[in-house]
């Protein structure tokens, strides 16, 4: 089988030969660590699944169709100010943030330019017109010729946008919440802006008649505790236009439909499975527990699943990443389920115990599948364990 074949398989429970074999990357601070503990120096984050042996997995899917379907034209990404070992910038999605130029980590946000009614009317509303022309990528044509090959090998990804984490981004969480609550009609309003971009984008995709595998959405609205958005305007708001993105999409074949949120999901899977989006993507672990074997045995077969793999393990030990592995590898088996870590790997896992991790689940999740060798510095008893 090759990977579009596989995903397929996998993701509709039907016979296949193996599970895709796939991460989903890295921090930004991983690779640089682990060149000094022996991967390669010419190893990047765009190169690192040829090297470690991946399928074609969820970003290069997504990242062949190319397409956008949220702000169009972005924001001019612009250096405002250098603040010596930080900068003030401006991002593609209006927001200025101080970014720390060593040691990466998340922008953090001082000045939004989604703030009120005004700013959405001027800045906002017009760069989510579907038809917008440049958003389609310029060799289009090439591409379609190309998702049309019956021989194409690798599953393509839609671009599902956001509903909530998109307007949280521009706007600010604090400013949003106040807003869902104090001008709920404006709430209502974005949502289902938003939502007619994605429906107009998707449409023009669609109408090409080009099978799809899958879309992928995301959001990011949950923490440790829970939900960012209550159950109660989650239901109100979001499941409707949902519902629009998830109709539209399966009028024409396709039925995988995941959403990216970190955080505690727990309250907001039933919401998400009324408004037809069926997989969890990365089913994060966490402090609160959340366990793909539970998830399925609560929601049955019409909950797929991606992720759920604990990060932390892979920092632990390699008798503890070896139980999680050989834990989960039931669920692999029983399909609908394609098991990797919970989020980008973090730079404090030491480079031996992932090529550890990539060996037990070439063995037990592909079947002995050995894409690429990066098990070459462990023991002979290390591999077969």
């Amino acid at each position: 089988m090759n990977d579009r074949q596989r995903f397929v398989a996998t993701m509709h429970y039907q016979p296949r030969d193996r599970s895709p074999i796939w991460d989903f990357g890295f921090w930004e601070d991983t690779l640089p660590v682990w060149y000094s503990q022996g991967l390669p120096d010419y190893v990047t984050r765009e190169t690192s699944d040829a090297y470690f042996g991946m399928d074609y997995g969820l970003e290069f899917g997504a990242g062949k169709v190319g397409v956008e379907a949220g702000l169009w034209p972005k924001f001019p990404y612009e250096v405002i100010e250098d603040l010596g070992e930080e900068e003030l910038l401006m991002q593609e999605d209006g927001v200025i943030v101080i970014n720390t130029k060593v040691l990466g980590s998340i922008p953090q946000p001082q000045r939004h330019s989604l703030t009120d009614r005004a700013s959405w009317r001027k800045l906002f509303k017009p760069r989510l017109d579907p038809d917008y022309p440049t958003r389609l990528p310029p060799d289009y044509p090439a591409r379609l010729a190309e998702w049309r090959d019956p021989a194409r090998d690798y599953p393509l990804v839609l671009p599902g946008g956001s509903l909530y984490g998109w307007l949280r981004n521009w706007m600010g969480m604090e400013q949003l919440a106040y807003v869902v609550y104090d001008d709920p009609a404006w709430f209502g309003e974005m949502v289902e802006t938003v939502a007619d971009c994605i429906v107009g984008t998707l449409t023009r995709l669609l109408a090409t008649g080009v099978t799809f595998e899958a879309c992928g959405m995301w959001e990011d609205m949950a923490y440790n505790a829970g939900p960012l958005l209550s159950p109660k305007h989650f239901k109100q708001y979001l499941v409707p236009q949902y519902r629009r993105i998830t109709d539209l999409l399966r009028s024409h074949g396709v039925d995988v439909i995941w959403v990216d949120c970190d955080g505690n999901i727990e309250k907001l899977v039933p919401l998400w499975l009324e408004a037809g989006v069926n997989c969890m993507f990365p089913l994060e672990v966490g402090t609160w527990g959340a366990d793909p074997i539970a998830y399925r045995r609560q929601y049955g077969k019409d909950l797929l699943i991606m992720g759920g793999f604990d990060k932390h393990l892979l920092a632990g030990s390699k008798e503890g990443i070896r139980a999680q592995v050989l834990r989960l590898t039931p669920l692999v088996e029983e399909g609908g389920y394609i098991g990797f870590c919970d989020h980008r790997v973090p730079p404090d896992v030491p480079f031996a115990h992932y090529l550890y991790y990539l060996d037990l689940v070439r063995t037990h999740w592909g079947k002995g599948i050995n894409l690429k060798p990066a098990a070459w510095h462990l023991s002979p008893q290390e591999r077969t364990r």
